[in-house]
């Protein structure tokens, strides 16, 4: 007995709706709750559909059975970064406005969600996150009030990370079904070496200021314990990843802060 293989989904084209920019807009800022109905079996799925579901209308107007086929595919399972999945919802929908059928979406999806989450793993929590924490952390030893410290966190932080979802979001929709060409033309992996190298400094500048904080009753003076902390953390830069001239800075920081200390 043959097995038998059931028909693939209809293509429903767009229509005759229109994608404007204050659509686009709209899918980008309901972007920011794509995990508000994060459950085990369908992830970031039902957030993906719903930040989408202002593009899907503006294509569907007057069709709502192919609104209704175009929104149950997006609510099926979809997880990856949260801040990267943006650049899946822009190439999303732009696939939807040039009306790809619907198995390629499906296809594309389950392409782009694994690079996504572990690109943006990388990135942000092993990156962007720690670097501003270990800053906020530098202000309050450096003296910093709790509420300048607590705000320098959250602004920078959210500077990032909103910058980050508006450039991959906009290149998504310009990039569509090519995104992943530009995804290794962006070159993410050393945006997070850099960004990490930073992190490792900025770790090297905490312990040297909480040491120096710690030993100046013992007479040692706060430049060379400081100086000296900041060495051992470039030390752990794999490959001196910071580039010539931010290196060059941090050579004559040190180098004066180590005469500073001995001259003291």
């Amino acid at each position: 007995m043959k097995g038998t293989t059931s028909p693939p989904e209809p293509t429903i084209p767009p229509g005759p709706g229109v994608l404007k920019l204050r659509h686009r807009l709209q899918v980008f800022v309901r972007s920011f709750a794509i995990q508000g109905s994060w459950n085990e079996r369908t992830m970031q799925g039902g957030g993906f559909g719903y930040a989408l579901l202002p593009g899907l209308r503006a294509l569907h107007p007057d069709d709502p059975e192919g609104l209704d086929h175009a929104l149950r595919r997006h609510v099926e399972h979809f997880n990856a970064h949260p801040y990267l999945a943006d650049l899946a919802l822009g190439a999303v929908l732009r696939l939807e406005a040039d009306g790809v059928p619907a198995d390629e979406i499906r296809r594309f999806k389950s392409a782009v969600r694994g690079p996504l989450g572990s690109i943006g793993d990388v990135l942000v929590w092993a990156g962007w996150l720690p670097a501003c924490t270990l800053l906020a952390l530098a202000l309050a030893l450096l003296g910093a009030g709790p509420w300048i410290t607590i705000l320098s966190f959250l602004g920078l932080y959210n500077l990032g990370h909103v910058i980050l979802r508006a450039w991959v979001f906009r290149a998504g929709f310009r990039e569509g079904r090519e995104v992943g060409r530009w995804l290794r033309g962006a070159d993410l992996a050393r945006h997070s070496s850099t960004v990490a190298a930073v992190g490792t400094l900025l770790l090297g500048l905490v312990l040297g200021l909480g040491v120096s904080r710690g030993v100046l009753g013992a007479g040692i003076p706060w430049p060379m314990a400081l100086a000296a902390s900041l060495l051992l953390a470039a030390g752990t830069v794999r490959g001196l990843e910071l580039r010539r001239p931010a290196w060059l800075v941090f050579l004559g920081v040190t180098i004066i802060l180590l005469l500073w200390g001995v001259l003291a």
